[in-house]
């Protein structure tokens, strides 16, 4: 690993370093017992990396079982589809294949996982807090976005064995799976986290324990996935819910990031105060203007990507209506052709027989003009 690498070691991997809690960043002391990486740079993003294994195990695992399944699917021509009108099964094929786009949102949301983790964000992460105000906005809220997008449990439906597919639709409508996706439930699951985490001994514990930093980069994800996985419904889901709902739950959460990014600002509480001085971190910013510049890192990117989920969700309602109203259409002419046969089979006449008179040539206002 090359020298920016600079995995954080004893004063941010384990137990804070010794004999400074209190003292100046920048001091004499400070230079002496700071041990973690150089002086933060924008290159870091780009050049300093770090491995969290973890991550990157299941990373490669769930990539490789998506394009595995993906194949499967692709081979098998969509004979797994059509499971049951609602159930969101189904979604990511066209034509009997699965849809390209559904494969790069998921690869790209493990990509981006990775890369909060294991680039300079990672590095830096136990250093800096305005460092880990992005990563949690970017585990919570956009790699989430990216894995549901890629509506990885209607390709394991579609890719798994009529038997398989049926107890996994059996397990999507249960009890426990609509209250979790009941919108009051995913939604705290979404706004909760982010409060908890700063004002609890939950943020210290992330920053102070290497346990503790890799169950945050897990739990986030997850917890941003059974926020998205109902809000999108593209996979399927217990219970179906007006996607205006998601639309007032997203401006709920705009003005839920707004208000944690003026208290962690203008608070006056410092956000785990001890560590950061005890870190005697002797190159930038003081712990208080560390997390000034964090509070509107969090409050600046927590509205700004809420705005891709705003267009995958307005998306969502086109495509959802078109489908709705080609399948009406479908349906309407199946009856039509029905009744046109029987009208034929009994000598009547077509039009009054399929009942499909257009509505003018019936009102008493209207009908004048057509000829009713």
């Amino acid at each position: 690993m090359s020298g920016r690498m600079g995995a954080v070691l004893d004063g941010a991997m384990g137990a804070p370093v010794g004999g400074l809690v209190g003292g100046p960043v920048g001091g004499p002391a400070s230079v002496l017992a700071y041990s973690g990486p150089p002086p933060w740079q924008w290159s870091d993003l780009a050049t300093s990396w770090t491995a969290e294994p973890l991550v990157l195990a299941l990373s490669v695992l769930l990539g490789a079982w998506y394009l595995a399944a993906v194949r499967r699917v692709n081979r098998a021509g969509g004979a797994g589809s059509g499971s049951g009108a609602g159930s969101g099964v189904g979604a990511g094929s066209a034509g009997g294949r699965w849809q390209p786009t559904r494969t790069a949102a998921f690869l790209g949301g493990l990509l981006l996982w990775i890369w909060c983790t294991c680039s300079g964000l990672g590095v830096y992460d136990r250093i800096l807090f305005t460092d880990r105000a992005v990563q949690v906005v970017l585990l919570l809220m956009v790699v989430p976005l990216l894995l549901a997008l890629g509506a990885p449990v209607s390709l394991l439906v579609e890719a798994a064995p009529a038997a398989r597919r049926e107890r996994v639709l059996r397990a999507l409508r249960s009890r426990p799976s609509k209250v979790l996706m009941f919108p009051a439930v995913s939604t705290a699951l979404l706004m909760a986290p982010p409060w908890l985490l700063y004002f609890t001994p939950w943020y210290e514990w992330s920053v102070s324990s290497g346990l503790g930093n890799v169950v945050l980069h897990l739990a986030l994800v997850l917890l941003g996935l059974a926020y998205f996985w109902p809000r999108l419904q593209l996979d399927p889901v217990g219970h179906e819910y007006p996607h205006l709902v998601g639309l007032f739950i997203t401006f709920a959460e705009v003005i839920f990031d707004a208000g944690l990014g003026i208290v962690l600002i203008y608070g006056g509480h410092l956000v785990a105060e001890h560590y950061y001085l005890a870190l005697g971190r002797p190159w930038g910013p003081s712990p208080a203007q560390d997390q000034t510049w964090g509070g509107n890192a969090f409050w600046v990117l927590g509205d700004l990507v809420g705005l891709p989920f705003l267009a995958a969700l307005v998306r969502r309602m086109v495509v959802q209506g078109r489908e709705e109203t080609e399948a009406v259409d479908a349906e309407l002419d199946a009856r039509f052709a029905a009744a046109a046969e029987r009208a034929r089979e009994t000598g009547q006449p077509e039009e009054e027989e399929t009942g499909m008179r257009p509505w003018w040539l019936d009102d008493p206002n209207l009908k004048h003009r057509y000829g009713g």
